[in-house]
């Protein structure tokens, strides 16, 4: 009895294979970044294109195409390509800071309706064209996968919090809560370095956070792993690699809002040049990390207030402990709010400087 029942779905297992939709690697163009530039009162699309040599090298084809309907530049590419030029493995896309200004939801929606495009492709916003970046020429692994790893790198181990597709849409869909997005730069030709970060409002860029800031901004939204900060005094230069921290908001006061800001930071001094490390001297380094950390924590907060963004998600925090909350009341509530910001730093190692 059981023989006669999987014959027939035997059958129906090969008939359903032979559904599918198959494309064959060698005859399609799988683009791994693509890149949103503007020109005058047009969008320039690019397609970047992997090429495998036969000594293993990748190099990098470029699609372009213009037009004043992003949909339609994708459309144009295809044209101009002898194979289909299909997104399964794209690493990357690229916005430069025109298009970003001006908004970036409605171009997102011709990504958002390509089920090959997966969730974790990494957006960035770019100081001067995506093109320009793609052009460049970074090592021997395709310029899509080094731009890729060069965001995730950089948040694993740096002072970048986590940025994707996914992440960008929640924000941007969460009540009391703004997105951003990494914000590149080209330094060289093969070479292109995380320059800061972009802080929306809503759909569009009113903000970018230079990269010397971007450690206090981690701080407040991400347990850290491995971000590094600079202290300089009278007494000379330290760098401190964070190993572990902490964040906690608490509502002090509702009328008007007033919140402490609780940071927790364990680090490992990597290098010293002042001193020896005499006793007192790993005290009064932790001391000043403090007090730069609270400087800087706060003078954000309020730099965020004055753009009317909320990067660090207090809105949705104050969400989470409202009942029957209105977003709009707290809109107007989060400009008049103030913040107490608290830091503890522990040096729990001295790596081998000392």
């Amino acid at each position: 009895m059981k023989k006669y029942f999987f014959i027939p779905l035997l059958l129906f297992t090969v008939l359903l294979a032979g559904c599918i939709n198959k494309k064959i690697i060698d005859d399609v163009n799988i683009t791994t970044g693509i890149g949103i530039d503007k020109e005058g009162e047009q969008y320039l699309g690019s397609a970047m294109i992997p090429v495998y040599n036969p000594d293993k090298s990748i190099e990098n084809f470029i699609f372009t195409a213009k037009g004043t309907v992003v949909r339609d530049l994708m459309f144009q590419m295809q044209q101009t390509s002898s194979q289909p030029i299909v997104g399964g493995s794209l690493d990357v896309t690229l916005f430069d800071e025109t298009v970003a200004r001006e908004g970036i939801p409605h171009v997102l929606d011709v990504f958002l309706r390509d089920p090959s495009v997966g969730a974790r492709v990494h957006l960035a916003v770019v100081d001067g064209k995506a093109k320009d970046i793609f052009e460049g020429k970074y090592g021997d692994r395709g310029n899509g996968r080094y731009l890729a790893e060069l965001i995730e790198s950089n948040y694993k181990t740096g002072n970048l919090p986590l940025t994707n597709l996914h992440q960008f849409l929640h924000d941007y869909y969460q009540k009391g809560k703004d997105p951003v997005l990494p914000y590149l730069r080209q330094t060289r030709p093969d070479l292109v370095n995380i320059a800061g970060l972009a802080l929306f409002k809503g759909e569009k860029v009113v903000d970018v956070l230079d990269e010397n800031k971007l450690f206090y901004f981690k701080l407040m939204v991400d347990y850290y792993s491995e971000g590094a900060l600079k202290i300089k005094d009278e007494h000379g230069e330290s760098f401190i690699k964070s190993i572990h921290s902490t964040y906690n908001f608490k509502v002090k006061n509702r009328n008007p809002y007033k919140f402490s800001v609780s940071l927790e930071v364990d680090g490992m001094l990597t290098e010293h040049t002042g001193k020896s490390l005499e006793k007192g001297e790993i005290k009064r380094i932790e001391k000043q990390m403090e007090k730069q950390i609270k400087k800087e924590c706060l003078a954000l907060l309020e730099r965020f207030q004055e753009n009317k963004i909320d990067p660090v998600g207090i809105g949705h925090f104050i969400k989470t402990q409202t009942r029957n909350f209105d977003i709009k009341k707290w809109e107007e509530s989060y400009q008049n709010a103030s913040f107490d910001v608290d830091a503890k730093v522990k040096i729990v190692e001295v790596g081998v400087i000392e």
